[in-house]
């Protein structure tokens, strides 16, 4: 009772400015604050703000305000900003390790993911990150991916043969539909949705909030929910700021993200429920989008295929057969 009443005072005199904060912490991201990370990102700074009582002012600016995902990192190094949360793929120049999780059919479900995340093996690739130069905090969801064509339901992995996937830039991707005959094309999110309409790509993989908010679904004819691969972003702090705080503080900075991820892995869930809902009204009510899931005989039968490429990716230079042994095991 008495931390509420100091909070809604701490509150009140930060609101007035007659209290003036010992540290000023910007949260830099390029979503906007309804996304996962967004009500995360704003969750957060609340509850560092309560917990520290006041000592650290965050100060949260979405929709790449201040920077976009590929220039906050040299951001963070110079402390022009505090805190950021790329994904897993703007780190992939410094810790390639991180396509640990670009690796296709490797998690059984979101359980499995987290389970990895907040085993040895997320620590060992939060340490590599932090070797670099950073804090990495933790790890937070996008969510999975699914598989959308043009051409013809994706159902085994036959059925994507000669089929062009739009993918990112990942040798992992490349990889992964090279294993199944298909053609990957590298080509920026922005160019997606025309090149669907326009039949310069025959399908695409992503997630849910992507597919629906870029409505790939209305030029596409299937969707299957495969489940994949999992997209995801790693929550980094800038380590000069790190560095000037007192014990206590980064006591409450850690307590603050360990909330803040409970909360986030629950928005991811909650969004993706609600679109694909949204996604499979469009389908029923237009006819133009059929939408499948894949049989347990399915599903084996694509990590049969995909697990074939995992052994391209042992090198330590890459990912590392220490690293991708240990997140198979987890999920058994």
């Amino acid at each position: 009772m008495k931390r509420a009443v100091k909070a809604i005072v701490v509150a009140s005199l930060l609101a007035s400015g007659s209290f003036a904060a010992d540290y000023v912490l910007k949260f830099s991201h390029v979503v906007s604050p309804n996304t996962p990370k967004g009500k995360a990102a704003d969750f957060f700074a609340k509850r560092l703000e309560e917990l520290s009582g006041g000592k650290i002012d965050v100060q949260v600016y979405p929709n790449s305000q201040l920077y976009k995902d590929k220039a906050v990192l040299k951001a963070l190094k110079l402390n022009s900003v505090q805190m950021a949360c790329p994904s897993f793929s703007k780190f992939g120049r410094f810790v390639p390790q991180l396509a640990l999780f670009d690796l296709p059919f490797l998690f059984k479900d979101m359980n499995h993911v987290h389970k990895v995340q907040d085993s040895e093996v997320g620590q060992k690739l939060k340490n590599m990150v932090t070797k670099k130069g950073y804090v990495a905090l933790d790890f937070w969801d996008n969510g999975f991916k699914e598989l959308t064509s043009s051409k013809k339901p994706i159902l085994w992995p036959k059925d994507a043969a000669g089929q062009k996937f739009r993918i990112m830039s990942s040798k992992v991707l490349e990889a992964q539909f090279k294993a199944v005959d298909a053609n990957p094309q590298m080509m920026p999110f922005s160019e997606v949705y025309s090149a669907l309409q326009q039949g310069v790509i025959d399908g695409q993989e992503n997630t849910i909030s992507n597919i629906y908010t870029k409505k790939f679904y209305e030029v596409q004819k299937y969707m299957t929910l495969s489940n994949h691969g999992y997209l995801g972003y790693l929550v980094v702090m800038s380590k000069k700021f790190w560095n000037s705080l007192p014990s206590d503080l980064k006591k409450d900075v850690k307590q603050a993200m360990k909330e803040a991820t409970a909360k986030e892995r629950q928005y991811a869930i909650e969004l993706n429920n609600s679109q694909l809902d949204k996604i499979r009204a469009y389908a029923k009510k237009t006819g133009k989008l059929k939408i499948y899931n894949l049989t347990p005989e399915q599903r084996a039968a694509w990590e049969k295929a995909e697990s074939k490429i995992y052994p391209q990716f042992y090198s330590p230079k890459k990912i590392g057969k220490d690293l991708i042994v240990k997140a198979l095991e987890l999920g058994k």
